[in-house]
């Protein structure tokens, strides 16, 4: 290569390291085109890093599948370009052209990023066979390749494999205790997790937010609380996704000083205007403490709105028993043109249920199907007949429970006979207890319902035949439970 050719590749390389946008990709492709250099495999594999940086992949494919002579820098780019995603099975194809075809070796830095896709597939067999591909050419010494294999085993749920590796690791970096930790933690092992925890030497903010994270999921929340004073007293701070993990365990412990802190905090470090889900998590963390006024205030000062930031707050309102004012809301977030999702015809239903709004709960329930085309699922259902039902609207609530497309489950009968019992409707609440009894025949407290039911019906055949069917069944009272009222 002449040094003018030279020195346009360097420009072109210089380009590709400080482009930030894919509107800039076809300029610089036609760029190497009319110099010729559209075979330059060190331009070629720095092209698609960054054509897939920039989420351009059927581009970095196209210019890939251009190329005539690809060395190993650029399968491993296109390998690597495909890890992240899906189908995830696609770095395996240019692995396997690599070496049938191109009859090309593979060096250390082609495993990692095919064990990330293997990691992906959730293939246990495949991640074992390219372990003994990277054992049998001598790369199990590289770090890049044991961590691969340590986020593969633990992704796979195969925590000893992964142990067996980090053991053999000299040099253990901050991400592969955090794999280690994640591991452990999604096995529900949580006292391995934070045992290794403790043992790091050097912790970063994700691994504290992975441990708390681990934590609050698992409801200890005490412990995550916890955890989240001895980080702010090691002087680390705390990012978006710290907060948004520990407010909800505010809420839960009703640590109310922590979550006000989280606020202000939020506030100083300018988290709140930036980053949506902080804003989210504070109004559903006010709501759940049951302060209106502050969750309005967070509402109202956020700039940028999601479909979460409003169903959190319709939310609030139904439970705080203000149901007018989140099915007022739900009106002017239509009107501003947010496009409403499964959990916010949970929220507004569920509004309409604690305001007894039964006619507006009606139209908005057929409203999903016909004006918003979302299919009603069993929570909707479940919020429909709970508000039909508290609203007296018995025979309704079993017309719809009797033909709606998903098979009734039991919180859905439950919640009907709870009506028939309010209302005194007998007929559909022995219907209501049977259906309880055959979808849980192992539940007692079905058989106690059945035979109340027909206690008050003066049925004391009945009755006698719910004993025995329960003895039958080896199904045991519990202790405290009446079989008569």
């Amino acid at each position: 290569m002449s040094k003018s050719l030279q020195k346009i590749e360097r420009q072109i390389l210089h380009l590709l390291h400080n482009t930030k946008t894919h509107t800039h990709l076809p300029q610089i492709h036609a760029h190497f085109l009319r110099h010729g250099l559209h075979q330059s495999n060190q331009i070629l594999s720095h092209f698609v890093s960054l054509s897939i940086s920039l989420h351009q992949i059927p581009y970095a494919t196209l210019i890939f599948t251009q190329s005539h002579n690809p060395n190993i820098l650029l399968f491993n780019s296109i390998i690597k370009a495909h890890s992240s995603f899906p189908p995830f099975h696609q770095p395996f194809h240019f692995f396997s052209l690599m070496r049938t075809t191109h009859s090309i070796s593979p060096d250390n830095f082609t495993f990692p990023p095919l064990l990330k896709a293997a990691s992906n597939l959730n293939n246990y067999n495949l991640g074992m066979s390219l372990h003994a591909h990277v054992t049998a050419l001598g790369f199990s010494g590289h770090n890049p390749v044991r961590i691969g294999l340590v986020q593969f085993y633990s992704s796979c749920g195969k925590m000893n494999d992964a142990n067996n590796v980090f053991d053999e690791m000299l040099d253990r970096d901050v991400v592969v205790w955090n794999l280690m930790i994640h591991g452990f933690c999604k096995l529900g092992d949580l006292e391995m997790g934070l045992k290794l925890f403790k043992q790091m030497d050097r912790r970063s903010v994700v691994s504290w937010n992975l441990m708390i994270s681990c934590l609050a999921q698992s409801k200890k929340c005490e412990k995550a609380l916890e955890l989240f004073r001895e980080m702010l007293k090691q002087d680390f701070e705390p990012d978006d996704a710290t907060l948004v993990s520990v407010l909800p365990v505010c809420a839960r412990l009703g640590s109310v000083d922590v979550g006000e802190w989280i606020h202000s905090y939020a506030n100083s470090k300018g988290l709140l205007g930036e980053v949506i889900s902080v804003g989210n998590s504070l109004v559903d963390f006010y709501c759940k403490c049951g302060n209106l006024e502050a969750a309005w205030s967070v509402f109202n000062e956020m700039k940028k709105k999601n479909v979460v930031t409003w169903n959190a707050m319709i939310s609030g309102l139904g439970y705080n028993g203000k149901g007018e004012l989140g099915v007022d809301l739900f009106e002017e977030m239509v009107k501003e043109g947010v496009t409403p999702s499964d959990s916010t015809f949970v929220g507004v239903l569920a509004c309409c249920a604690h305001a007894g709004l039964v006619d507006r709960g009606r139209e908005l329930f057929n409203s999903m199907s016909l004006k918003f085309k979302l299919s009603p699922k069993m929570e909707h259902y479940g919020c429909f007949v709970d508000l039909l039902g508290r609203c007296g609207n018995v025979r309704e609530a079993y017309d719809l429970i009797r033909t709606m497309s998903l098979m009734p489950n039991a919180a859905l009968w439950g919640a009907l006979l709870s009506a028939c019992r309010t209302y005194g409707d007998r007929e559909v609440a022995e219907i209501a207890a049977k259906e309880l009894v055959r979808l849980e025949p192992w539940n007692s407290g079905n058989y106690v319902l059945l035979s109340n039911v027909y206690a008050e019906e003066g049925k004391w055949d009945e009755v006698e035949k719910v004993r025995v069917s329960m003895q039958g069944g080896g199904v045991k009272k519990i202790p405290g439970q009446s079989a008569t009222g």
